[in-house]
Order: C-alpha cells, then structure tokens, then sequence
C-alpha cells in the first residue's frame, strides 16, 4: 500500500484485468486530466509493475510512488507536459 501522505486527483481502478488493458485506461485517462494532475492506479496484473513504469518513462509522466499490496498493485502518477 501506499505509505506516504499524498494527495490524488483520480482514482484508476484496473483491478482484474490484464495486459494490455490497465495501460490502456491509464492512457485514456491521461488525455482527460490536466497537466500536473496525479492518478492513483490499483491494479492486480503483476506486468503493471513492467509496464506502468514504462509508460511513464516513455510519456514524460512522474511515477512518483509504486507499491505491492496484499491483493495487487498501488501507482501514483503525475501527468507530464
């Protein structure tokens, strides 16, 4: 779980599914927020941990917190310029 204090704009559910679909929505989501927006991820597919990552590096996103969880995965992302 998450263990810092942060604040998040949006929560991205993408609990039960599996690749390609959780970076997908993530992209979806990401053309409907605003710069400097964070996105809080909860997903169960452990290639998020490959993934996520990536898409942020690739985009110019900041991954700023990554977790595992007892029943998956926890993400906070902030949308890039």
């Amino acid at each position: 779980m998450i263990q810092k204090v942060h604040t998040f704009d949006q929560v991205l559910d993408t609990t039960g599914l599996f690749c390609p679909e959780p970076v997908m929505l993530l992209h979806s989501t990401f053309k409907d927020i605003k710069v400097g927006d964070v996105v809080k991820v909860l997903a169960t597919d452990p290639s998020t941990t490959r993934d996520i990552p990536k898409f942020c590096l690739f985009l110019g996103h900041e991954l700023i917190e990554q977790a595992e969880t007892g029943s998956g995965y926890e993400y906070l992302i902030r949308k890039g310029g």
